[in-house]
């Protein structure tokens, strides 16, 4: 197949670029080239097309691909823009589960309660508007094209490359051992998906031709926080102690998430469903998942090879450092 990326270097992009190429498909890349994520040299492989998706797509011959996949649009314009692309051949927005209201029943699906026009009339992407802006994207799928498109709505996407630290927070200081400070309950739900994951049934959607709209996560209950710190202990071989702090304790400290702080990345207190998703139509379509313990050793040999920088999300060694022992004294 020709397939065109939009996004293709990074993350998730990344991951799919380099199995579609494994797999012998021709792959254009649109990016903007260099920067984060990297640029020509990530999958030199592909043929690699340089602009700004905001008004850059003109670079791209419409029509020219079977399948168009687009990791990074966010605003109704962008996906307009990109089905023109796209042409007669099949278009991949990548949505997000954040499409549901925070409110969403425990086990939803796709057909639950997602935010409902009039959508936000701005492209100004904030914690306010992201998942009213993804769900007006993805009316601008269905009116242009129908069944020609397919909305995929990953949960988290986890693993290897991550520009975000969410999940690289939690292995990596896991991995370190010793004592660490965690929300209770230690058995609380999580959901993820592998970047590898995504990129395959991405992959697969486009070879396959299915339309639809797909919510993309493990299997609820699957996963919990408690088995993610104890499974990245022992991808680094060390003992670990983890005290579990109560709710009071995690708001007398201000160890909530903010636009600007994520003390606990992939806790979401505000939204008790939050990793209760039903995933089961993705799962009858096609989604596979990997073993926690391959995506977490993936995950720290990848940030120990990249010279174990600064996270971006989680507690600095000082600040949990201050936390456990104000905590050992409420104790």
């Amino acid at each position: 197949m020709r397939i065109c990326t939009i996004g293709g270097t990074r993350f998730s992009g990344r991951a799919f670029t380099g199995l579609a190429l494994e797999q012998g498909h021709e792959v254009t890349i649109f990016h903007r080239g260099g920067g984060l994520g990297g640029g020509d040299e990530v999958w030199p492989d592909a043929e690699h097309v340089h602009g700004d998706r905001d008004g850059g797509l003109g670079a791209l011959s419409p029509g020219s691909f079977d399948a168009v996949v687009d990791f990074c649009a966010f605003v109704p314009r962008q996906v307009r823009e990109a089905i023109a692309v796209a042409g007669n051949g099949r278009y991949v927005f990548i949505s997000s589960v954040s499409a549901h209201v925070e409110e969403v029943r425990a086990g939803a699906t796709e057909e639950d309660d997602v935010y409902g026009p009039p959508f936000p009339d701005t492209e100004d992407i904030t914690w306010e508007t992201y998942g009213p802006l993804k769900v007006a994207s993805e009316y601008a799928v269905h009116d242009a094209i129908g069944d020609a498109g397919t909305v995929v709505r990953p949960h988290f996407i986890v693993g290897p490359y991550d520009p975000t630290d969410r999940f690289t927070s939690w292995v990596r200081r896991a991995a370190s051992g010793g004592r660490i400070l965690a929300p209770a309950p230690a058995a609380q739900p999580l959901q993820w998906i592998d970047a590898r994951d995504l990129a395959a049934f991405a992959l697969h959607v486009c070879t396959s031709d299915v339309a639809g709209t797909f919510n993309i996560a493990t299997p609820p209950r699957r996963h919990s926080l408690q088995e993610l710190v104890e499974t990245s202990a022992a991808a680094g071989g060390v003992p670990l102690d983890v005290a579990w702090c109560d709710d009071m304790f995690v708001r007398e400290n201000g160890l909530v998430v903010t636009e600007k702080d994520d003390p606990f990345p992939l806790i979401v207190p505000d939204e008790p469903n939050g990793h209760l998703f039903d995933t089961s139509r993705a799962v009858a379509a096609g989604l596979t998942f990997r073993p926690l313990a391959e995506t977490v050793a993936d995950t720290l040999a990848w940030d120990r090879d990249r010279g174990m920088e600064e996270l971006t999300a989680g507690l600095s060694v000082a600040r949990e450092g201050e936390l456990l022992a104000a905590f050992d004294t409420a104790s």
